[in-house]
């Protein structure tokens, strides 16, 4: 099992819980965030993570790494094997902090971005003047990173498939799902198809159709537990019966044609739209301290990807993968 020293650049919702889950995976952790709140939040996460993480697993976990906050991104980055950048989603300070990254990080260490939109190639862009990075990567991870195994790893133009290849390694290593990108594109693969549901739900509040509580509903009562298995195409395939997935595109595919969606237009999020959805959201779940609501959401995800493990379906699979690698690791 690999084992080594990352270096988190940016302590918010994602930096945390990338932290927590190099940490709780046995590695040495060293966090720069200059924000003064940054050691409390990342501990309250630390402790979400410490509960939820071995929940999955029918074995020990390696005993956790060494958390330490450092006062500059120099001292964070030095000595690291991975350095993960995840600061908020602006072009600019991004590429300030990347170049920063470069000038004192290993010349050996992977370094990733938790960019949820923006293509490596804008954000290395500025950087071959003074310090390349050939072993830059996208590694974009959903939230709560410390659960989800899914990291979309997209390549720069300067990244050679050496750092593609031991990025994945070391993502396998702490029980994620590399998964490799094909070409560049903006908001990668996972999150164009989030847009899309995000978009059409916008309108379907707007227009009255339905509260955020209802559809909601309509995603965890209904497909969103046929997508943790099977994901999209799989369910489609299954849903043309014995005929498969021709059958299914001969049947629903001209519905296509139909006005069913909104995705070309855009709801302007005005005053009011935004009232009434914060509203909304309000009267669904806020009852309940985000706290409260992280740890609901890790107690269901964990007994979700639990169920799934007993198949190997899905992220219960990568689970039982990681599991594997374990028994000679603790």
């Amino acid at each position: 099992m690999t084992v080594g020293k990352a270096a988190v650049v940016g302590g918010g919702v994602i930096g945390g819980g990338w932290a927590a889950r190099f940490r709780l995976n046995g590695w040495d952790v060293a966090v720069f965030d200059p924000d003064p709140a940054a050691e409390r939040k990342i501990d309250e996460v630390m402790e979400n993570a410490a509960r939820a993480l071995p929940a999955l697993y029918d074995q020990e976990l390696p005993p956790p790494g060494r958390l330490s906050f450092e006062a500059t991104i120099d001292d964070a980055v030095a000595g690291a094997d991975w350095v993960q950048e995840s600061i908020p989603e602006r072009l600019e300070r991004k590429r300030s902090v990347l170049g920063q990254i470069a000038r004192s990080v290993s010349a050996d260490a992977v370094v990733g971005s938790s960019t949820s939109g923006f293509k490596p190639s804008e954000l290395t862009a500025e950087l071959h003047r003074s310090a390349p990075l050939h072993n830059f990567v996208v590694a974009h991870p959903f939230n709560p990173v410390y659960l989800l195994p899914l990291v979309e790893i997209v390549g720069a133009s300067e990244t050679t498939p050496d750092a593609i290849e031991r990025a994945c390694r070391v993502l396998d290593s702490i029980g994620m799902k590399p998964l490799v990108v094909r070409k560049e594109i903006e908001a990668h693969i996972a999150d164009r198809l989030l847009e899309a549901a995000w978009r059409e739900g916008l309108w379907l509040i707007k227009d009255g159709i339905c509260t955020t509580e209802e559809l909601d509903d309509a995603i965890r009562f209904g497909f969103g537990l046929r997508w943790a298995q099977m994901g999209l195409f799989e369910t489609y395939r299954v849903a043309g019966g014995e005929a498969g997935m021709r059958h299914f595109l001969a049947q629903f595919g001209p519905a296509l044609q139909w006005p069913w969606t909104k995705l070309t237009d855009v709801p302007e999020l005005d005053d009011e739209l935004v009232e009434l959805i914060a509203e909304q959201s309000d009267q669904q779940s806020g009852h309940m301290t985000i706290r409260e609501l992280e740890r609901l959401r890790d107690d269901n995800l964990v007994g979700i990807i639990r169920a799934l493990k007993s198949t190997g379906s899905g992220a219960g699979g990568t689970v039982v993968d990681h599991e594997a690698g374990l028994s000679g690791s603790v």
